[in-house]
């Protein structure tokens, strides 16, 4: 069309096969057998020496999360950044960037605006703003931003399910770029982000999918300041994407991708049937896929900075939806888990198992904690202090503080005593995320629970008009 529209309801249908996809509701038998016979061991335990079973449960998940703090500590010591790639390819490749967008109609011309200053010859790219047919504003206000000749709008046919996904498969179905990312409505992108994702591309033809840090930031002030969501939301961030994630690609094992700024190489993404339009976490389960299919992933240095949720009201939605697509994701790969190898079913466990874990855990945890003390004081006693629970809590609080502070340092994100003592109340809120997702995977699995996105520039502020003074104004 003359405004650059592309509306191709025949392009070509994604996805992973039914059996290896979230649209697939329920366990397996395998699934249900392995379940029931663990409980059917605890329960035989638990009847016959009840004590020692409870005794040996609390063993076991004091082990596992000390396990999960020495697991921490191994990343860290392994997460050196990548070295920076200066050969450059004899000629670019052909790349595209995808963003699906709804209900962004008033975020969508600062993105336009800054997708236009990525540094990349613009005849070897292309970009596809793919929007939701019965999402007229946005719509309109795309077709109302001045954009460059090879960004074009794309719209997605009415379908089920109505997600980021599916939408992303239609238009990886017109794509014509040898490799392909995908930015948010909020992004904001190192201009020479995709000219190292090509060069790394170029080095390791075994590399599937390259992830770019993601970090947190907020130029301006907002009406609804939310300084303790904010900060410890960066925070979260620079530990996963500075420390976690390198760590990871330096030991050669597969990763959960992030939602955004994921390089893909689209001979692998089309090996494994694109993403799965059922999964509302369809980067974490890419990930996997991708591993499973004997494709690597790594990450480089170049980073895509976001703005923050913000209040507890846009955080909870979007970290529901995280924890209902870990949830999904998680049962997925364990329906088959020699596909993924000892190695890959490790790195699932821990990566979105310990989440899942962590979120269940934290909130009970901390309020057991509270009580224990309060009451304590109360009564005007000393608390119990178990030295493997103590050493436990220690050692796990003092990993994540300091990947957490290794990970800000590396981001420039502010990190100080005050975020540590406060980052237990940040960690208690996954447990109410948890209970959403959990509700929300059993009502609504495939659902999309939308993170609503405002524009990053300077709160405007109306003076009042003065008032005449004196008698006048008597």
């Amino acid at each position: 069309m003359g405004d650059g529209t592309d509306q191709d309801a025949g392009a070509a249908r994604l996805g992973p096969p039914f059996e290896d996809s979230a649209a697939r509701l329920g366990a397996t038998t395998g699934q249900v057998m392995t379940w029931s016979a663990l409980g059917l061991l605890l329960i035989t335990a638990l009847v016959a020496a009840p004590g020692g079973t409870l005794a040996c449960l609390v063993v076991g998940i004091q082990g596992l999360f000390l396990l999960a703090a020495l697991w921490r500590g191994l990343l860290i010591l392994v997460s050196r950044r990548p070295p920076p790639h200066r050969e450059r390819p004899g000629t670019w490749p052909r790349y595209t960037i995808l963003a699906a967008l709804h209900d962004e109609a008033e975020v969508l011309p600062q993105l336009v605006e800054r997708l236009s200053e990525i540094d990349y010859p613009p005849e070897r790219l292309e970009c596809f703003l793919v929007l939701e047919a019965d999402d007229d504003a946005t719509i309109a206000a795309a077709r109302a931003t001045p954009r460059p000749q090879w960004m074009r709008l794309l719209i997605a046919p009415p379908g089920y399910p109505r997600t980021k996904p599916r939408a992303l498969n239609h238009a990886l179905g017109v794509s014509t770029g040898e490799f392909l990312t995908i930015y948010d409505a909020e992004d904001d992108p190192d201009p020479l982000q995709m000219r190292e994702a090509a060069s790394r591309f170029a080095d390791d033809p075994g590399i599937g999918c390259l992830q770019a840090p993601l970090r947190i930031r907020r130029k301006f002030k907002t009406a609804e300041p939310s300084p303790f969501v904010d900060r410890q939301f960066a925070a979260e961030y620079a530990g996963l994407f500075e420390v976690t994630l390198p760590g990871m690609a330096r030991l050669g094992l597969p990763f959960p991708l992030g939602g955004t700024s994921n390089h893909l190489r689209v001979s692998a993404l089309r090996d494994v049937g694109g993403w799965d339009s059922h999964n509302v976490t369809e980067d974490a389960d890419l990930g996997f896929r991708l591993w499973r299919a004997g494709w690597r992933s790594g990450v480089i240095r170049r980073p895509t900075y976001e703005t923050p949720p913000g209040t507890l009201r846009a955080w909870l939605p979007q970290r529901t939806r995280w924890l209902k697509g870990f949830m999904q994701t998680w049962g997925v790969h364990t329906r088959r888990p020699s596909l993924l190898g000892w190695r890959g079913m490790a790195s699932l466990s821990v990566t979105l198992g310990v989440s899942i874990l962590s979120a269940i855990a934290h909130g009970p945890a901390l309020a057991w904690l509270v009580s224990a003390l309060f009451l304590s004081a109360v009564a005007g006693v000393t608390p119990p202090t178990p030295a493997l629970a103590v050493g436990v809590l220690f050692v796990g609080a003092a990993m994540a503080w300091i990947t957490t502070w290794i990970g800000a340092r590396r981001a420039g994100a502010p990190y100080g005593l005050g975020d540590m003592i406060s980052a237990p109340a940040y960690w208690s809120m996954l447990s109410l995320a948890f209970v959403h997702a959990a509700w929300r995977l059993a009502t609504q699995p495939h659902a999309w629970d939308k993170t609503p996105h405002l524009p990053d520039r300077p709160l405007v502020i109306e003076e009042a008009p003065q008032a005449a003074s004196g008698r006048r104004a008597a």
